[in-house]
């Protein structure tokens, strides 16, 4: 396994994020869906070593990151996209990617190159020396991704990584992470189940700091039936026709079965 959680328990002050999760995950690409408040951005960050957890164990890339130098060692191969990454808007693409790739203490002759192969990833090449300040959000979020894949990292986070872009660049996007998943393990947190979908072989629902749901995504969609997720309509005991898809009624169904203990 990549990364691996035993019991990992994550508190912020007195409401508890994550209760006693295991969890692993090796090369491919994993989703990790859940409502606000599930435990997904607790998750991540303690993955991304940026947060620690109030108990349990954690192995990231073969070692166990509970030592400084272990998590020292285990950055330099990591790549991290948060919901919300700070930048200098005075840097231009180029600058910005580059200093994170000397945070990452790549070889200095290899990071031009680098920086130049995962801009154009991203599709900004035409935009290598604009200053980040001047770009769209969804241009600014998808520096957020070059940064996070310059150093070709063996373990991927990405938390909300489509979050302001445009129907194309979704899609680019994930061909992106199928293509990174064949070398790499890549963990993507999103509300998107659609995303999820359409590049994702393992899936990982999350609710109320538990694990609620852990298969692929056949499986989960499998659980889904025409009318979950829905209310009857007024006055009926009949659900409107949705229009939603089957990942998202079985991703309703696996919440649903968890919220009352029933096995489906």
């Amino acid at each position: 396994m990549t990364a691996a959680v035993h019991s990992l328990t994550v508190r912020h002050r007195k409401t508890v994020a994550l209760d006693g999760v295991d969890l692993g995950f090796g090369l491919g690409v994993h989703g990790l869906l859940g409502p606000n408040g599930a435990g997904k951005t607790s998750l991540i960050r303690v993955l991304a070593t940026v947060a620690a957890p109030a108990g349990g164990r954690v192995e990231l890339l073969g070692r166990d990151i509970a030592e400084h130098r272990e998590r020292s060692a285990v950055r330099r191969r990591l790549g991290y996209l948060p919901q919300e990454f700070g930048y200098y808007p005075g840097f231009t693409v180029r600058e910005f990617v580059s200093y994170v790739a000397w945070l990452k203490e790549m070889p200095p002759a290899k990071v031009p190159g680098a920086v130049e192969r995962a801009v154009e990833r991203v599709g900004l090449a035409d935009r290598i020396d604009s200053k980040v300040k001047q770009l769209s959000g969804g241009m600014v979020r998808r520096v957020g991704i070059a940064q996070a894949i310059v150093n070709e990292p063996e373990l991927l986070l990405f938390d909300e990584p489509t979050a302001g872009l445009d129907p194309e660049q979704r899609v680019e996007f994930r061909a992106l992470l199928r293509d990174m998943g064949s070398a790499s393990t890549v963990i993507v947190s999103t509300h998107l189940v659609e995303d999820v979908a359409a590049a994702c072989a393992e899936v990982t629902l999350l609710e109320s700091g538990h694990v609620a749901f852990r298969g692929t995504t056949t499986e989960l969609t499998a659980l889904g039936r025409p009318g979950d997720g829905l209310s009857p309509r007024p006055g009926t005991d009949t659900a409107p026709d949705s229009g939603d898809n089957p990942i998202e009624r079985g991703y309703t169904a696996a919440l649903r079965a968890h919220r009352t203990g029933a096995v489906r």
